[in-house]
């Protein structure tokens, strides 16, 4: 059952005509996708996730890098869009909804939301790791964890294709950042969903848009270093929280 529903918020959520959203983990982590650390399961329990996620780490072993890359694939192809992302789908029915996610996965476009910025890249958005193509091709994803999986090649320069995801050390998409702070600063109403607010650039955005004058709200069922900085702390998950403030303000 969803939190009561703060009247602030619902009246900022009503009145707002330009709404930007900044989604992390714990909102996908509701569709059942494990967080960064969590896919640390079965196979994979021995090996330290930040030590894949590198490109010293491609550069030595790119069968076993790409290897864990495939069993996360897997394991988003196995999930569905939880409420809280068919909610923002439904809200951008009616005002304006710019979406910024921490999230490599796809939830938010399968969900039906265009997004516009995925910050630390996107787990399908392939491409040559040589010649920086993107890659469209057929790539072999097991059903089951291996340790070790060949990238398919790239058909331009026949290097390996990778993962599009921003690894540790790595800059973030040209554009992204740029874009999700324009968003943030010409919103009426930012809401933060399921971010830990420990990562930078990304933590950083909410108080753009409160050094702008622009409304923060946190959504999430705990404390995170975020709390401390926005207008409006909301204690609730997406999955409840979104479609119950969608259904308040339809009626506001």
């Amino acid at each position: 059952m969803a939190a009561p529903l703060n009247p602030a918020l619902v009246e900022l959520a009503a009145a707002a005509r330009r709404v930007t959203v900044l989604s992390g983990a714990g909102m996908s982590a509701e569709s059942g996708v494990p967080t960064f650390r969590a896919a640390q399961s079965g196979l994979w329990e021995r090996f330290d996730p930040t030590m894949l996620a590198t490109p010293q780490a491609w550069e030595a072993d790119p069968e076993l890098v790409w290897a864990w890359y495939a069993w996360r694939i897997n394991l988003v192809r196995g999930v569905e869009p939880n409420a809280g992302h068919r909610a923002l789908a439904r809200w951008a029915e009616r005002t304006q909804v710019r979406i910024a996610t921490q999230n490599v996965d796809d939830l938010h476009e399968r969900a039906g939301s265009d997004v516009l910025a995925h910050l630390h890249g996107s787990l399908t958005a392939l491409r040559c790791a040589d010649c920086e193509r993107p890659f469209d091709g057929p790539v072999e994803i097991p059903a089951e964890p291996v340790e070790r999986l060949a990238p398919a090649a790239c058909p331009a320069c026949d290097g390996r294709v990778r993962p599009g995801v921003v690894w540790f050390g790595e800059m973030l998409p040209q554009g992204a950042f740029d874009a999700a702070a324009d968003a943030v600063f010409d919103a009426d109403l930012v809401l933060v969903v399921g971010t830990s607010g420990l990562v930078y650039p990304a933590a950083s955005l909410p108080d753009l848009a409160r050094g702008h004058g622009v409304p923060v709200v946190e959504l999430n069922p705990e404390d995170t270093p975020v709390s401390e900085r926005v207008d409006i702390v909301w204690r609730d998950t997406a999955a409840r929280g979104l479609p119950a403030l969608l259904a308040a303000i339809a009626v506001a």
